[in-house]
């Protein structure tokens, strides 16, 4: 076959010896585009990654409502007053508002709470929360259970640990069913959980709202509400911001426009905008890589046309001696092909070599960086068929060269 020619392999791997620097340089200019877009395509995916990773500890499709105090008088109330949630608030969420799915409050104890169990006695943080609460901070149920509806009815005293509680606690004692006395009160262990976030996240007990309500305050009092939506998009969830705000305003007699009364905080809505400008970056990215490899094509034509150019005279002899167009548009192809194909492959190896060595490393928005060998390999490949494109303009004004003007040259 004349692909496998081996006199015209030595052929080309003698113009290639003749003329390294040429050769380097063309070969450097490939090398530099893969290079580039797979260290731009790694670097983009870790970012990504990096994002995603902070919005773990929370759902994403989650609706935070915080109280706060008046800024602005309202229907002759004075500002500066405080805005009290309670247990009818939160019925309110979850029997008004449709497109709303799981809803919690929460109630906190002051400070942290000294926990006894055996001889050990150790502080961790409180909450009091209803069963939405879970889905709302993506908590991971790992023995046992979460909090439910009849612990919420029944007032019940159990308490969900997280796994850094169990470990300091009860070191390898399965703590399920064991008892604990946090606040002078004693709780019976229902569940152990985990957490998506940080490991302070796993430094909380959590207990059913209702018996802290009555066992610590005497009131019905809600410290924050939050809730998760159904399947909505960034405009439905900011209409149902809107509703809650505006029926907020109307049972606490605060103005809708006053921010500071009732804070109301969608998460959705700063994943999405990160999410926006990840998209901008992706395509700007795919913009400098692809000029990269583009750059590095038109260097081969280039680079071919001199070829063509200082090899006039040996091409004019080849074609007095016989060679047909076909053979002569097959060399100089090969050539490019090849220097293309090796330059390509090792931008490919020492690009996915680098993100490997990055990805060693751990920074707050920048995890992870991953790059798509089936995409490495298709860049590599289109550039492969570029590159024997880009010599085939000058391959065909080889092929068109008279023998005898070219020997005379």
């Amino acid at each position: 076959m004349a692909f496998i020619d081996v006199d015209r392999w030595q052929e080309i791997f003698n113009s290639i010896r003749r003329h390294p620097l040429r050769t380097a340089l063309t070969a450097l200019g490939v090398f530099w585009g893969i290079f580039m877009l797979v260290i731009l395509l790694g670097a983009g995916q870790g970012l990504e990654n990096g994002i995603k990773y902070e919005f773990r500890d929370d759902a994403t499709n989650s609706i935070w409502i915080r109280r706060g105090v008046t800024s602005m008088p309202h229907n002759g109330l004075p500002k500066g007053r405080r805005i009290e949630f309670n247990n009818e608030d939160y019925e309110l969420l979850t029997t008004q508002f449709e497109g709303v799915d799981q809803a919690t409050g929460r109630y906190y104890l002051s400070g942290d709470q000294q926990v006894v169990y055996k001889d050990k006695r150790l502080s961790f943080s409180t909450r009091a929360v209803h069963p939405g609460h879970r889905y709302v901070e993506n908590t991971l149920v790992e023995t046992g259970r979460y909090i439910n509806e009849a612990d919420i009815t029944e007032t019940r005293k159990v308490a969900v640990i997280g796994k850094i509680v169990q470990q300091d606690l009860f070191g390898e004692e399965d703590p399920l069913g064991k008892e604990i006395t946090l606040g002078g009160i004693v709780y019976r262990v229902v569940g152990t959980y985990s957490d998506t976030g940080s490991d302070k996240e796993m430094r909380i007990i959590y207990l059913p709202i209702t018996t802290a309500q009555k066992v610590y305050a005497g009131t019905d009092e809600i410290h924050q509400l939050m809730v998760t939506t159904e399947d909505m998009g960034l405009e439905e969830t900011k209409v149902l911001e809107g509703k809650m705000r505006a029926t907020f305003a109307s049972r606490h007699e605060f103005s809708p426009e006053d921010q500071r009364a009732v804070s109301i905080y969608s998460a959705i809505e700063g994943y999405q905008q990160l999410m926006s400008l990840m998209g901008g970056i992706r395509l700007f990215i795919w913009f400098v890589g692809l000029g990269s490899i583009i750059a590095g094509v038109i260097g081969i034509s280039n680079i071919m046309l001199i070829v063509v150019k200082d090899r006039t005279r040996e091409i004019g002899i080849r074609k007095a001696l016989g060679a047909t167009p076909y053979s002569i548009i097959a060399m100089i192809l090969q050539e490019s092909i090849l220097i293309t194909a090796i330059a390509g492959y090792l931008g490919l190896v020492a690009g996915v070599g680098v993100i490997s060595m990055i990805g060693a490393m751990e920074v707050d928005y920048f995890r992870n960086p991953q790059v798509n060998l089936g995409v490495g390999i298709a860049a590599t490949v289109v550039l492969v068929v570029a590159g024997a494109l880009a010599g085939l303009m000058p391959a065909r004004q080889a092929a068109r060269i008279n023998p005898i003007e070219a020997m005379r040259s």
